[in-house]
């Protein structure tokens, strides 16, 4: 970076007083010299750090959008003015950079499927194209998949945002935020989720959110919803997580220190791997957001958000369905399930075109 014209002559200035012998009368001076020159140098570097940063959004990015950047609303406050506010996992700290998905604009679907996932994993996106994302119209109702992203984080970040952003042109189904995609920031990438649901598909029945290594049998999830009793608001389910403890090891990719998080077990929650939810509770989870500190723990978090609300999440009618590994597949077996645990997208493929075939599966 370069410092200012400005800042650099009176830093000279500062450095001819400095190499000569000063008389007690220029002390003062010098110091005041001496301050002024520090405060003109930071200011430049900010200047200059402001102006990379605009760059990076709007260059390496790669804006090649007609419609306008959608903005999320400003934060509302929080009616209970006790709780601590904290804003670093608040999604409305960010801003969608792709948002031109007709997802929830030309329609209302009954569930929609949004799947978290990293920018340079075209792989697992286009695995689910061709596999459970195609199921549109299920048992009568719409369903509907969209991808979110955060900004690319490693590699060569400009071409990975090309390509990106041309994969949006051909398919209209990636949601791009502006924070940085990493594991760290999972709990943000949750958040940003929620705040996308709430805005955009404030109509919709269920939303899902559900990872891009994951099997799903959308056909049996569908059921599941349409059974008797399945509530239609504040609900959350998938695979519960009761009484677990807080990782301390520092060597653990899990690790939370108690400055982070002190107790030593979580609320009850649903694995991360996919779980569902009513549409009234993603503006809740947003609001709740402020108050709660974040942690990279993100279906944790979540879990922390039903505790503030004095909610729970809810077993589903048969728990057997959410599964995390199943060993070897079995066409027989992967009929009864919703969701599962894989090795990589062309398992997948692999998977569901044989489930897919015709002749009873059992």
């Amino acid at each position: 970076m370069k410092d200012s014209p400005g800042a650099m002559e009176l830093a000279g200035a500062v450095m001819k007083i400095h190499t000569h012998q000063r008389p007690p009368i220029l002390r003062s001076t010098f110091k005041g010299l001496l301050l002024l020159s520090v405060i003109l140098i930071s200011i430049s570097y900010l200047s200059v750090y402001k102006d990379h940063l605009s760059d990076y959004l709007q260059s390496n990015t790669s804006l090649k959008q007609t419609n306008p950047i959608y903005r999320a609303p400003l934060p509302l406050e929080h009616p209970n003015r006790s709780f601590l506010q904290h804003h670093l996992a608040f999604p409305r700290n960010y801003h969608f950079i792709l948002d031109d998905t007709d997802v929830c604009r030309s329609n209302t679907p009954f569930l929609v499927l949004v799947v978290p996932v990293a920018p340079s994993n075209r792989k697992a996106r286009d695995a689910i194209r061709k596999t459970w994302g195609t199921e549109t119209l299920v048992q009568g109702e719409l369903i509907q998949t969209v991808f979110l992203l955060g900004l690319p984080s490693r590699g060569n970040i400009t071409e990975q945002q090309e390509h990106v952003s041309m994969e949006n042109l051909q398919y209209h189904d990636l949601i791009q935020s502006d924070f940085i995609d990493s594991y760290n920031n999972l709990t943000i990438k949750t958040m940003v989720i929620m705040d996308w649901l709430a805005t955009q598909c404030p109509k919709v029945s269920y939303a899902m959110k559900i990872d891009s290594d994951m099997f799903l049998n959308v056909e049996n999830l569908v059921s599941m919803l349409k059974s008797p009793g399945i509530p239609k608001e504040l609900y959350l389910t998938g695979m519960l997580m009761w009484n677990r403890p807080v990782i301390r090891d520092r060597s653990s990719k899990w690790y939370v220190p108690k400055e982070m998080y002190p107790d030593p077990h979580y609320p009850t929650y649903t694995l991360g791997m996919g779980y569902l939810f009513s549409i009234d509770l993603t503006s809740t989870f947003v609001e709740v957001s402020k108050s709660i500190e974040p942690f990279n723990i993100e279906d944790a978090y979540i879990g922390m958000c039903m505790k503030k609300l004095g909610l729970s999440p809810t077993q589903p009618p048969h728990p057997d369905q959410f599964r995390a590994y199943l060993g070897k597949y079995n066409r027989c077996t992967f009929s009864k399930i919703i969701t599962y645990i894989l090795g990589s997208p062309q398992q997948l493929v692999t998977f569901w075109t044989d489930l897919k075939k015709p002749g009873p599966p059992c």
